[in-house]
């Protein structure tokens, strides 16, 4: 028999993912949450550490790339509401490394999700997608990517995950599966992957290194604090309607020799430590996200101010060394692409 109140989240022992259920048990009291996750490299137990005992709280480990398994959860805890988080997400690890992972998860698993709830049905399921789809804007404009602008993808993360969110549109036209697609700007926070451009930089300062920026460092993205993030996506997954797309974001356009520069200035060091490298390909120049819908339709707005979330945040990996070496142990190193850029280029 289904339960109203089981919820499915996939990829939840990520970064956003983990955080999304943290503040809904702490809101929703009568919510059981079941975490489907693949503990991939940048998924981590350990981000939910807090509540690992809490009974309205089961892990699964698992991909959602694989059918039979996607199906064995549906059949066991029928939710009746599905987020998923599950993606492979870092760029670099996508023009280095190969797409056929991406292609695995965030194409084939969300095929694979789409079938699950159009078998068994569910009141809601949400796809958490990014802005990348979108493609780049040009440095100075004033444009912005609304719900209604083409996709555009130029590195295969943002063309996989294109593939997903088509997939859900045609699910929604043809079979009316009630699925939402959410677009986000880019997120900070607590219990983020240290490949990541701000945790990454402030582990590179903690170990004595040089912050490396690809190409002029003037690129520019939308940054959002990511549990405004998770209160954007509790608004649709529960007052959200089926079919639409909502754009998310905050309105803090940053380039990403700024972001340098104020996690230098709060280790008290200067741009000497800034180190130019070669632009990777496929860099879009500018993300802008206008989320005028959501705060229209759904009443959201973003509540974290920027410089004060921002200081947290590094203040949360500074105090957390416990969690940066159980991801270290776990990986080795944080970004080895960039590192792999720069020795292609000087061949």
């Amino acid at each position: 028999m289904k339960n109203k109140n089981v919820l499915l989240v996939t990829g939840g022992a990520g970064f956003i993912g983990s955080n999304f259920i943290r503040f809904i048990l702490n809101k929703y009291k009568n919510i059981k949450i079941v975490n489907l996750d693949n503990l991939t490299y940048s998924g981590n137990k350990n981000n939910l550490k807090d509540i690992l005992h809490d009974p309205r709280y089961i892990f699964i480990k698992g991909d959602i790339a694989k059918d039979s398994v996607v199906d064995k959860i549906w059949r066991k805890y029928r939710p009746s509401y599905i987020i998923n988080f599950a993606a492979e997400t870092h760029v670099d690890r996508s023009i280095h490394v190969g797409a056929k992972e991406f292609i695995n998860t965030n194409v084939i698993g969300v095929f694979n999700l789409l079938e699950a709830v159009k078998k068994y049905g569910v009141k809601k399921y949400v796809q958490v997608s990014t802005d990348e789809v979108f493609g780049s804007l040009p440095l100075g404009s004033k444009n912005a990517f609304t719900e209604t602008t083409a996709f555009s993808p130029n590195v295969p993360y943002s063309a996989t995950k294109a593939g997903g969110d088509l997939l859900c549109n045609a699910y929604f036209n043809t079979w009316k599966v009630p699925v939402i697609v959410t677009h986000c700007s880019n997120n900070y926070g607590p219990y983020q992957y240290p490949e990541k451009l701000i945790p990454f930089f402030i582990l590179r300062i903690l170990e004595g290194k040089t912050l490396p920026l690809y190409g002029d460092g003037k690129n520019v993205r939308d940054w959002i604090y990511v549990l405004d993030h998770c209160r954007a996506l509790e608004k649709c997954l529960f007052k959200g309607k089926p079919g639409e797309v909502y754009n998310i974001g905050a309105d803090n356009e940053i380039n990403n020799i700024e972001i340098a520069t104020m996690i230098a200035r709060y280790f008290n060091k200067d741009a000497s430590i800034f180190e130019f490298i070669s632009d990777r390909p496929g860099h879009d120049r500018r993300y802008a996200i206008n989320a005028s819908k959501i705060k229209k339709e759904l009443h959201w707005k973003p509540i974290y101010k920027f410089e004060e979330a921002f200081r947290n945040t590094i203040k949360w990996y500074v105090e957390n060394p416990k969690w940066i070496d159980s991801v270290r142990k776990k990986t080795g190193v944080f970004n080895p692409h960039i590192d792999l850029w720069k020795k292609h280029k000087l061949k």
